[in-house]
């Protein structure tokens, strides 16, 4: 768990950094919809420890989620299945959540698409933890606590939060591309054993007196 979360703030990061880069807007200030589907109301759930409720639906993106180089596109579909149990301190929600990828391949920048299961795992809390100053376990003021609001659980945020870590850093179409030609642009995989003719620099200026010299005598 511990493993999980550390990576998960690792990627945000990076994704974090990519999204503010030229030409990418990122709401930092948005609010779940109150009719959204993804507010789960969990008041008939009550705080009954050991008890656990399953949750399938199937979603519209809430916005365009990734970089400009892959990422699940405004409105497509999210299917979600994910199992509610309560505990004492709030309820833990774990589960996948089923998205399609649409992209471009970092190397040789053909379209990409398919799909991918996202590891989904979030505690919510009834209030909010109180943390002895100087314990080990202090949470890192990096680590977002979800609270319970109103009798609702927001999975929104957690579900943005959970694609865009689980993106690959650098998509690739398949894994033995060898991406584009620096001299031409031709996509290597096409042409095997495409190559440019390397000219010594030291005979470049004679080889330039070799072709006038050719076109003067045509």
């Amino acid at each position: 768990m511990a493993q999980f979360e550390a990576e998960r703030c690792f990627r945000l990061r990076w994704y974090v950094g990519h999204m503010f880069s030229p030409g990418v807007v990122i709401n930092t200030n948005h609010r779940t919809h109150p009719g959204s589907p993804l507010l789960i109301a969990i008041k008939d759930f009550g705080r009954n420890p050991g008890s656990m409720h399953s949750w399938q639906n199937v979603v519209a993106s809430p916005g365009q989620l990734g970089t400009p180089m892959i990422g699940v596109q405004d409105g497509s579909d999210i299917d979600l299945d994910l199992s509610l149990e309560a505990v004492h301190e709030g309820i833990f929600v774990s589960g996948t959540a089923r998205v399609q990828l649409v992209g471009e391949c970092s190397r040789c920048l053909d379209p990409l698409a398919y799909g991918l299961d996202v590891e989904i795992q979030e505690m919510f809390f009834f209030e909010e933890p109180v943390v002895e100053r100087g314990s080990k376990d202090d949470v890192e003021d990096d680590d977002e606590q979800r609270l319970i609001e109103h009798d609702h659980l927001d999975l929104e945020p957690v579900l943005r939060d959970a694609i865009v870590t689980a993106l690959p850093f650098q998509p690739v179409c398949q894994e033995n591309c060898e991406g584009l030609c620096s001299e031409c642009g031709v996509r290597l995989l096409d042409e095997p054993g495409h190559h440019h003719e390397v000219l010594d620099p030291r005979w470049a200026a004679l080889s330039g007196l070799t072709q006038d010299q050719d076109q003067q005598e045509t």
